[in-house]
């Protein structure tokens, strides 16, 4: 599962420093051993800032993230020409949103992929990508679904519950004869609509789903409680079992409490009943959505149209059945020599204390086939110098033995690309969604003005042919208008 607590800014910096302890279980990697002083000089926070002094903080040690619903809100926000709420943007899930076109791994590990460049005066980028292999259909194990759904009276808002019943529908046509499904839905009390059910029986399950209409208030806890105790009832060991919400995330009734409804989600986790929250809706409860999946050993992501919907129930939840990883970190090793200072952009709630690297009681991501993870950090290279910037690793758990498997690169001065515009395009990409994130913030990163952002995003539209890169800059655009 993941680290809950919010924790100044460490987060993927951690991918890159990680050493390997003798007589451990690993994969291919280049690996160095961290000295003790480099092991007491990595604190599980940061300044107010997020920069780090690579003498006194050499090593950076996160919690691995595949979340991406702070983009989807934000994204909507500004298309309605508001601006998201500062608090609301989380700058790892804008990158990750985008495609990485990182290799993957033959086996069912990770790649760790580290490149950068430089920019004006003595800063660089430094960016740290991770891989997992992806699968299809027929290679993954059967599935446990269990659907909570949201039916309270925020979601008559027009597209909110015909985009989930829309969603649904196109997901049973997804999924295959093995898989069970279980719905129940949730207003002032929770009600259970089609009992674990499997696929062979789609006109039951194409009923319950048909039975969602919109009453009373948001008792998020109650539909909760009622969906994970359907998961267990008809838990399989074979299986991928999991539970989906599906809300606003406007819990008003019964417990409302986050501890207390984010205790019960992280029991069920321990469980192996994992979580994944779709979010919908123009209010929207954000940090409680993210918060839950975080403890429920899952996925966050938002969807605002019928595209989206049908995007993340035919493409990202078939992925993310399968477990590739569980308690997957990162850690990252700086050369002080090289380094001056580092920041890492975002991951600020993912932070680990150096010593959680290699204790594996220690609760870290679930990675699912196909995914990608990409940290970005901004440097102060000390003049002149040269040799080995930092030393990413990661490590993680095989999914059913539990066995601890590491791989991590290293990058040197001389790797990093000349300029930003030097540098490979999804790298380039990154770095605006990044910069872009950070301004709408209230801070900065890598030195670039919205109108700096918005020439860059229009410069690389087209080289990507990337229609979420062409819509970048649209986003950009509206942000300088927007209230």
């Amino acid at each position: 599962m993941k680290f809950r607590p919010l924790v100044a800014g460490i987060g993927l910096v951690s991918l890159l420093g990680l050493a390997a302890c003798a007589g451990e279980s690993s994969s291919s990697g280049a690996r160095a051993p961290v000295s003790q002083d480099a092991q007491r000089n990595s604190p599980a926070t940061e300044p107010a800032d997020g920069e780090q002094d690579t003498t006194t903080a050499q090593i950076s040690t996160f919690a691995l993230d595949v979340d991406t619903a702070s983009y989807g809100y934000a994204r909507r926000a500004l298309q309605e020409g508001r601006r998201p709420a500062p608090a609301e943007i989380r700058p790892e899930e804008w990158v990750n949103a985008f495609r990485q076109d990182y290799a993957q791994p033959p086996d069912d590990g990770f790649t760790v992929h580290v490149d950068g460049a430089r920019l004006p005066g003595d800063e660089a980028v430094l960016r740290v990508g991770l891989q997992t292999r992806s699968s299809g259909a027929a290679e993954r194990r059967p599935a446990n679904l269990t659907f909570v759904v949201d039916v309270s009276g925020s979601m008559a808002e027009a597209g909110r519950l015909d985009l989930v019943r829309s969603a649904l529908r196109t997901l049973l046509d997804e999924l295959g004869p093995g898989d069970q499904v279980s719905i129940v839905s949730f207003s002032d009390e929770a009600e259970v609509l089609a009992s674990m059910t499997p696929l062979t029986a789609r006109d039951e399950l194409s009923a319950a789903v048909d039975r969602l209409v919109t009453q009373g208030g948001t008792n998020l806890e109650a539909g909760l409680v009622a969906g994970y105790e359907e998961a267990s009832k008809g838990f399989r060991t074979a299986a991928t079992n999991r539970v989906v919400v599906l809300s606003d995330g406007l819990a008003n009734q019964g417990s409302t409490q986050w501890q207390a409804i984010l205790d019960r989600v992280e029991e069920h986790a321990a469980r192996r009943v994992t979580l994944l929250t779709v979010g919908v809706g123009r209010e929207y409860g954000d940090e409680l959505m993210e918060q839950l999946a975080d403890n429920g050993d899952g996925l966050a992501v938002y969807v605002a149209t019928e595209e989206e919907a049908a995007e993340v129930f035919t493409t990202k939840l078939p992925a993310t059945i399968e477990l590739r990883a569980r308690d997957a970190k990162a850690q990252v090793v700086f050369n002080p020599s090289v380094v001056e200072n580092y920041r890492l952009v975002g991951y600020e709630n993912r932070a680990l204390a150096a010593e959680e690297f290699r204790d594996d009681s220690r609760d870290g991501g679930e990675i699912g086939p196909g995914h990608s993870v990409t940290a970005l950090y901004a440097l102060t290279l000390k003049p002149g110098a040269d040799g080995q910037l930092a030393q990413a690793t990661v490590r993680w758990q095989d999914p059913d033995t539990r066995a601890a498997s590491e791989a991590g690169a290293t990058l040197g001065s001389g790797e990093l690309a000349a300029s930003l515009t030097d540098a490979p395009l999804r790298l380039q990409v990154d770095v605006v969604v990044a910069a872009f994130a950070e301004h709408l913030r209230e801070g900065k990163a890598f030195g670039l003005d919205l109108a700096a952002l918005g020439e860059h995003a229009g410069r690389l539209a087209p080289a990507t042919e990337d229609p979420m890169v062409a819509e970048l800059r649209t986003l950009i655009d509206r942000a300088k208008s927007a209230g």
